[in-house]
């Protein structure tokens, strides 16, 4: 805005006066259209499922075509009274217990020595993804092709002399368990380290060379320097591991032990596949399910709060 003034002598003066602050452009609200159909994909198909899984648990459903009734606590009841159910929670609870801390720690390590970008270690990248790269049905025919009674392990024990070692590891109760999980520790371990190669790359030179400075070796670099600096990442890789184990195992039993012998190999998700699509006993099967919601809710909930950062 400009004025006119007088001057002493009678001149006039032209003064600008600041001009008032442009109203800021109204934000658009199209953002909030472009989520709706992300925010109805997640109800339907994540939120539905999971209410369908309590649902049906109070339900007597004895196969998708029959009278379905309500049971109310009754399927609660029923599962904690059976011993497979049991069983399977002691079989799922070894598998974790060993399974993902020497998946995890292994990983590390291995992801560790790849980050140090040692002679050949792009090739060695390649080398630990490839089981990341097979089918599951695959790994499975390779483990079979191994542990079978005529495979190549007890082919080996032989040729080494130990042939009274040899065992149908598969199909007895005290290995069937210990096979499926080497076979996840295998499957899971080399993507894991990658993965950690991949975060340890980013981490700055200068701690690295500061530990050096320090008279720190590799081992103590390691696990004093480094390890802190990706805690929280290591603690998502644990999260995203105990889930695959916890919910993935029913995939490695079905194709090669079918829970058995008898049920020394029946895992939490493999007894709810068995319960609905072979005994047909829809409300123990999500029974089950509901059971192992809340074990992964609380698994999920313990490891967050046992790698989050200290600062």
């Amino acid at each position: 805005m400009t004025l006119l003034s007088s001057a002493p002598g009678g001149a006039s003066v032209t003064r600008k006066t600041p001009s008032a602050p442009a109203a800021p452009p109204r934000r658009k609200q199209g953002g909030v259209i472009l989520a709706v159909p992300a925010l109805v994909w997640y109800l339907v198909f994540m939120v539905g499922p999971l209410v369908a899984i309590f649902v049906i648990a109070a339900l007597h459903w004895p196969g998708m075509l029959q009278p379905v009734s309500f049971a109310g606590l009754q399927n609660v009841r029923t599962v904690l009274d059976d011993p497979v159910f049991m069983g399977a929670v002691a079989n799922t609870a070894v598998q974790l217990v060993v399974a993902l801390p020497l998946m995890i720690v292994g990983a590390y390590m291995l992801g560790y020595y790849v980050a140090q970008q040692p002679p050949g270690h792009r090739v060695l990248r390649y080398l630990l993804f490839i089981p990341g790269l097979i089918s599951t049905p695959a790994k499975a025919m390779v483990f079979y092709a191994v542990l079978s009674p005529d495979g190549l392990f007890n082919g080996a024990l032989d040729k080494l002399g130990l042939g009274s070692l040899a065992d149908a590891w598969l199909a007895s109760p005290s290995t069937a368990l210990a096979c499926l999980i080497v076979l996840d520790v295998w499957s899971g371990i080399g993507f894991t380290a990658v993965l950690f190669a991949a975060r340890l790359g980013s981490v700055p030179d200068e701690i690295g060379e500061a530990a050096q400075l320090d008279g720190a070796g590799h081992w103590r670099a390691m696990w004093r320097i480094h390890f802190p600096v990706i805690r929280d990442f290591v603690g998502v890789v644990t999260m995203l591991q105990f889930l695959w184990t916890l919910f993935g195992s029913a995939q490695n039993v079905l194709l090669l032990t079918q829970g058995g012998p008898g049920s020394s190999s029946t895992t939490l998700s493999f007894l709810v596949y068995q319960k609905a699509f072979i005994a047909a006993d829809l409300g123990y099967s999500q029974t089950v399910g509901v059971f192992l919601f809340l074990v992964g809710l609380a698994g999920l909930l313990t490891i967050r709060r046992v790698f989050r950062q200290n600062y």
